[in-house]
């Protein structure tokens, strides 16, 4: 059957240009299905009908290797590439491997200049959901990674990480010119200025 229907992005090509207007969802990020119990998007119909069975407590597909049950095909079969230790999902550019396909759609805007998610309180864009989630703290002042030791709390659980050094010591920033550990990084670049 002839495909006319070429995709701009990766050159793609469909036999019907509706099949052309679900696949550009991948690039755009666009998800226009979404499940009334979560709110959760999809870019495929058949995908947020899948994700419905989430909702619901029957588990009906087992994991062959360790018994563990899951309510989608789709996810036991991701999961078993935890005891394969498969990655077959490969970065055309780096050659970076993933375990599952949106994981590694997520990684390729890293090599591209597209910012499908646009933030509703201020001009700015990015590349990931997660990089706009964490952004959006910043308009809402959320804190919601939290140390266990005393309680402060971040806008973002990498911050919450180097926090923690003050609590365990440790000091992963070294000084590679006379080998000085510090606990912040911004303590390392002051540190620097010693050298110079």
């Amino acid at each position: 059957m002839e495909k006319p229907w070429k995709c701009g992005d990766c050159g793609k090509a469909f036999s019907y240009p509706c099949e052309l207007e679900t696949h550009q969802r991948i690039h755009t990020g666009e998800k226009p299905f979404t499940c009334s119990l979560c709110a959760k998007g999809f870019s495929q119909s058949s995908h947020l009908i899948e994700h419905q069975r989430v909702h619901s407590d029957k588990r009906p597909f087992k994991c062959s290797n360790c018994g563990k049950s899951f309510k989608r095909i789709h996810d036991v079969m991701r999961h078993q590439r935890i005891h394969t230790g498969e990655k077959p999902f490969i970065c055309s550019v780096c050659e970076k491997a993933f375990t599952n396909s949106s994981t590694l759609i997520d990684h390729q805007r890293v090599h591209s200049e597209k910012r499908p998610f646009k933030c509703s309180n201020c001009e700015k864009s990015f590349k990931s959901k997660r990089e706009l989630l964490t952004h959006q703290h910043t308009h809402t002042g959320e804190r919601p990674f939290i140390c266990s030791v005393c309680g402060r709390g971040f806008a973002r659980s990498s911050n919450l990480l180097i926090h923690q050094g003050v609590h365990t010591g440790e000091k992963p920033f070294t000084c590679s010119v006379c080998g000085m550990r510090f606990t912040f990084q911004s303590n390392l670049q002051r540190h620097h200025r010693v050298h110079k």
